[in-house]
């Protein structure tokens, strides 16, 4: 189901995503040498609110409707800790770069139909933080809180049947890094998403239904709330629903086969072993398992050690 369908000309991520398809049929160099098109890292560098607080791990350009958002989809803050209900996924490293970029238009428009989120977007981000995580809907793919049913660690993260890291809720301890006074996100409609006060620390009032306001120069933002729907609870903004979820919307790649919930275990380590490794620790029937791996953008290495020291390793490759 479609909605929001504005007229569109070929430019920024209408003519990634328009080269990403023609690739698929006739080959990226007969598609290239159509459009001329360049990578997100091709246009022209931008400063974000927010996001240069990220500028050593994310990078922002500026195209012509759409400021492109290149990250690798991994925080610097610990992840998986706290959650109770855990589907075996692990983070690894996303390529959320070149036409793969998060896409936030330049100059987002009021929509004269706002969408909620509580029956759309149960795929797919909503939001990209400014650390380069992408944002979910606060409801899972089920349409349950993913928060109240247990599966968001202290940080609001979990992983998606990519081994993607991404959170379900606001995102607002990196209130703490950037401040009061800019994002810590951006719905993809555009509009900002700012902590649970306002830029001068005053309480926040007079929300709507997708927890935003104007302020007293008519700008629309949105905010960060402790109950539903967190974040932005669907988008105020004119936005192109496909197949439940934003479109333009980066892409994510299964290298392995999805996993299943496995009941009663709760997620009580995830250390780095080095840049690119980690060890996830959690506890069943009393019994403590590991997870230690190593993932690149090409290569997933994974080892399974069980309570009696029993190691299982598993390696994939990534396409």
């Amino acid at each position: 189901m479609n909605h929001e369908h504005d007229v569109r000309h070929l430019s920024d991520v209408d003519r990634r995503k328009f080269l990403q398809l023609s690739g698929l049929a006739t080959g990226l160099v007969f598609a290239n040498s159509i459009l001329s098109i360049e990578p997100a890292s091709a246009l022209p560098s931008a400063k974000l609110p927010g996001f240069t607080a990220f500028a050593k791990s994310v990078k922002v350009f500026k195209g012509e409707k759409y400021y492109l958002v290149e990250s690798y989809g991994i925080p610097a803050h610990q992840m998986m800790v706290g959650i109770k209900s855990w589907q075996q996924q692990v983070p690894t490293i996303q390529n959320y770069t070149g036409t793969n970029a998060w896409s936030i238009p330049i100059k987002p428009v009021i929509a004269t139909n706002p969408i909620s989120a509580k029956n759309h977007f149960l795929r797919g981000a909503i939001a990209i933080a400014v650390n380069g995580v992408p944002i979910f809907n606060a409801l899972n793919n089920r349409g349950d809180d993913a928060l109240l049913a247990g599966e968001l660690d202290d940080w609001g993260g979990h992983c998606g049947r990519a081994d993607d890291y991404h959170y379900h809720i606001a995102p607002t301890h990196l209130q703490t890094i950037v401040g009061k006074k800019v994002p810590i996100a951006y719905a993809l409609d555009g509009f900002p998403i700012y902590g649970e006060t306002e830029v001068d620390g005053k309480k926040v009032t007079g929300l709507d239904t997708f927890n935003g306001h104007f302020d007293s120069k008519k700008n629309y933002h949105y905010h960060a709330t402790k109950s539903y729907p967190y974040i932005n609870g669907g988008f105020k903004g004119v936005v192109t629903e496909i197949d439940g979820q934003v479109d333009p919307q980066s892409l994510t790649k299964a290298f392995r086969p999805a996993g299943e919930p496995l009941r009663g275990a709760v997620i009580t380590g995830f250390e780095r072993v080095g840049d690119s490794s980690f060890d996830l620790k959690y506890i069943l029937n009393g019994s403590d398992f590991h997870v230690k791996y190593t993932a690149s953008l090409k290569e997933v290495s994974m080892q399974f050690i069980d309570s009696t020291g029993s190691t299982r390793t598993e390696v994939y490759q990534r396409k």
